[in-house]
């Protein structure tokens, strides 16, 4: 479930369940690779697995409905996951974003080199995303999990 919440726009949420083939969605990113303005979300489970996700909480640019959006999330997978029907193997991920009026789709992307525009050849998975409201949106990009079954998170997003 992942969930996303643009500023200053009716608030939407944004849900999409990650099921993994093994375990669950995100995985593990290395200390070193964490810069000062970086934050952080982890998923851990039971098996001692966990998923990791990194971002940068001040945005860029703001989503724009039926273009893909890059808010800088990266996707640390440390074993196998399912999204919308796909695997996603072991690795790094950027994880894009495409808002649409009443729906939102998540992209799981293997290109993780900054400043790269983005290239669908590329794609790993997709899924659409449930889109709800929230009281008052935030002045950061938010992420954070919670566990909705033993092997399986759900990511809230708000903005």
């Amino acid at each position: 479930m992942i969930d996303y919440w643009p500023k200053g726009k009716p608030q939407m949420r944004t849900s999409t369940s990650l099921a993994p083939v093994v375990a669950v969605l995100f995985v593990i990113a290395s200390a070193a690779n964490v810069f000062a303005d970086d934050a952080q979300t982890y998923c851990n489970f039971t098996d001692g697995n966990q998923v990791t996700i990194q971002y940068h909480p001040t945005v860029k640019e703001e989503p724009r409905n039926g273009r893909v959006w890059s808010p800088g999330i990266t996707l640390y997978v440390q074993t196998p996951l399912k999204l919308g029907g796909s695997e996603i193997p072991l690795g790094a991920y950027t994880i894009y974003l495409t808002p649409d009026r009443k729906n939102w789709t998540i992209t799981v992307n293997k290109n993780v080199t900054a400043g790269t525009a983005y290239n669908s050849a590329q794609d790993v998975a997709h899924a659409p995303m449930e889109v709800g409201e929230i009281p008052e949106p935030t002045k950061q990009l938010q992420l954070s999990f919670a566990h909705m079954a033993p092997k399986q998170c759900s990511l809230r997003l708000s903005n």
